[in-house]
């Protein structure tokens, strides 16, 4: 079934909450500790990022967060419920971030994912994202990537 993307509104924020708490839950042993979208705000968010919810028939299955940075164009955070997982959901959020970094006028995107995320820094790296920086930020050690659009 495709999906549908659409601006998340104040209301979202429940969903969002929801959404990201059974997405990221799986990487709490590994961490040792909530990730650090799990400790966000949605209403602030919501308000101050640019998110899109992704909806398949009507309901609400994952989001998409990046925002304008001076580091540039930040795909924030993709999270899709995990029983929507493995539908290409989240593939076609990351797609659509990048082109709305293309639409922008960035000539790449980036993101950040904690060093223990090893999948996931595996998945970047297999879509064309590559490590430019590691840092230490709120007690996360976070390995950045920067894909080169265009």
């Amino acid at each position: 079934m495709p999906i549908t993307l659409r601006p998340a509104v104040n209301d979202d924020a429940g969903f969002a909450a929801v959404c990201v708490a059974a997405a990221y839950a799986q990487w709490i042993p590994k961490l040792g500790r909530k990730p650090g979208p799990m400790l966000d705000d949605y209403h602030a968010v919501i308000a101050e990022d640019r998110v899109l919810i992704a909806e398949q028939g009507g309901a609400p299955v994952g989001l998409l967060v990046m925002r304008e940075t001076d580091e540039g164009f930040l795909l924030d955070n993709i999270a899709v419920l995990p029983e929507c997982a493995g539908q290409g959901i989240g593939r076609e959020l990351l797609v659509h971030a990048e082109e709305a970094a293309v639409q922008l006028g960035y000539p790449s995107l980036y993101l950040y994912t904690n060093e223990r995320m090893v999948e996931n820094i595996e998945l970047y790296a297999r879509n064309g994202y590559q490590e430019y920086a590691r840092r230490l930020e709120n007690g996360f050690r976070r390995v950045y990537m920067r894909k080169q659009l265009g």
